[in-house]
């Protein structure tokens, strides 16, 4: 792995715009900034994604290439992409970050971590099941379901009114915790954004 390797970003969630607002989206949603903030448009990819290609950090050489993607897969499926995209751009496994959603971390909460299990996320499931689990995570927290909610139903559901409110701002910092963790690297990243 070298400074010159591209990272590939992908934000998991499920394509079409009924599923646009839904909490297992929240990896488009921050995908869709990352995409903004470099100032490009997605473009269809043969590997069944959108992608956006630029750069993270300062300009010159502490800048990284990178390439945000968002699998048109369905959310179960998202290591068939993954794995394509990996292979196109010559993606080291160390510089793939999978953004996506996670029950057990309060909401908005933050954590980014290199390899673990899935924790019956069926996007990582996919992943690891096609890479291998050694990629990096920024999983951003969307709570549990109230009562007796099926955790299905949950999480393809849309935020809440009251977490609409801060959601802008979350998506904000996991999108600055993506630039950080590509730009200083995990450790720094982990101590600014871990919460």
């Amino acid at each position: 792995m070298t400074d010159t390797d591209p990272w590939l970003v992908v934000g998991l969630g499920n394509p079409g715009p009924e599923y646009a607002a839904n909490r297992h989206n929240v990896g488009f949603m921050v995908a869709d900034l990352l995409a903004e903030r470099m100032g490009g448009r997605f473009k269809a990819h043969k590997a069944r994604a959108q992608v956006v290609e630029g750069r993270i950090g300062a300009p010159g050489p502490g800048s990284r290439r990178v390439v945000v993607a968002k699998p048109l897969s369905f959310m179960n499926l998202s290591g068939g992409p993954t794995t394509a995209l990996r292979d196109f751009y010559k993606v080291p496994l160390a510089n793939i970050i999978a953004v996506h959603d996670e029950l057990d971390i309060d909401f908005g909460a933050l954590r980014l971590k290199l390899g673990g299990g899935d924790n019956g996320h069926n996007g990582l499931k996919s992943i690891t099941k096609s890479l291998g689990a050694d990629y990096h995570r920024v999983r951003f927290g969307i709570g549990r379901p109230p009562g007796r909610m099926p955790v299905a139903d949950f999480v393809l559901k849309d935020f809440s009114s009251v977490e609409r409110k801060e959601l802008d701002y979350f998506v904000d910092r996991a999108a600055d915790a993506v630039e950080a963790l590509v730009a200083d690297g995990l450790e720094r990243a982990q101590s600014t954004y871990n919460t």
